[in-house]
């Protein structure tokens, strides 16, 4: 089934970050070689071009690494992995406190909230054992 895109970033960041997401949930592991460029844009169901800018991108910030002859790979390096999953809950952070605010939640009511919730969470998970 093609990857859904929407019209309002270019459709090569929308690729990086699938694949990125694929990556930080452990879909693609470190150290695994990755579909072809070829095989992602057809899974994509976009120009390979465009799904090689966005590889291009995610070899620049050191997430995928290319070995001569034998393809793209999951860098082994840890470091880059836990940055790019620190970089993506920040922005889903920030969302998530911008779309509190716009229903009139302080910080203070958002993180009480989410407290409350953890606890739900957790009673929810000890019945369910």
């Amino acid at each position: 089934m093609a990857w859904q895109f929407s019209s309002e970033r270019p459709i090569y960041v929308q690729v990086s970050d699938q694949i990125v997401s694929n990556i930080l949930t452990g879909v693609y592991k470190k150290g695994e070689k990755l579909p072809s460029v070829r095989e992602f844009a057809s899974l994509a169901a976009v120009n390979p071009n465009t799904v090689q800018r966005a590889l291009s991108e995610l070899e620049s910030v050191g997430l995928i690494e290319t070995q001569r002859n034998t393809g793209k790979f999951v860098t082994q390096q840890g470091e880059a992995i836990e940055m790019a999953r620190e970089k993506r809950g920040e922005v889903l952070a920030s969302e998530f406190l911008k779309s509190m605010a716009a229903l009139g939640y302080s910080p203070e009511q958002t993180i009480s909230l989410l407290q409350r919730a953890q606890i739900r969470e957790v009673k929810s998970d000890e019945c369910n054992a």
